[in-house]
């Protein structure tokens, strides 16, 4: 009864085993996740001075930033507890069609949209005004 042929199941085990393989879950998780959507640094800069100048005009105080796996938003509040004022968005899915920054109003409508951040940006710009 001792010589194993009781158990049959052990020939298979030893198969098996042999194929078997091993998975780091982290690696998988890797792969079938995908990348969150972030800003650039040259992008983050250009934002940063931007918000810079604001907080230095008094018209910002805070701000957040999400990355997500759809889009990242830049968010500027003029107190923490509100709602943003502006959102600044890169969304690579209009990329090519209306461009993948956008600045949108706290009420949700698209104020300038375009392919380059730096373009879009303009849009805080002041304009020129007659001191008399």
């Amino acid at each position: 009864m001792a010589d194993g042929s009781d158990y049959p199941a052990r020939q298979g085990t030893n198969r098996s085993a042999a194929n078997a393989a091993t998975i780091d879950l982290s690696e998988a998780r890797r792969r079938n996740t995908p990348e969150l959507i972030t800003f650039q640094r040259r992008e983050l800069d250009l934002i940063l001075r931007i918000y810079g100048r604001m907080v230095a005009e008094g018209h910002w105080r805070d701000y957040a930033i999400d990355h997500l796996r759809d889009r990242a938003i830049f968010s500027a509040f003029r107190r923490t507890s509100e709602v943003p004022l502006y959102r600044i968005e890169k969304d690579p899915s209009r990329a090519r069609k209306q461009g993948a920054f956008a600045i949108i109003s706290a009420a949700g409508l698209v104020l300038k949209r375009g392919h380059e951040l730096e373009i879009v940006l303009k849009y805080f710009d002041k304009a020129p005004r007659l001191v008399r």
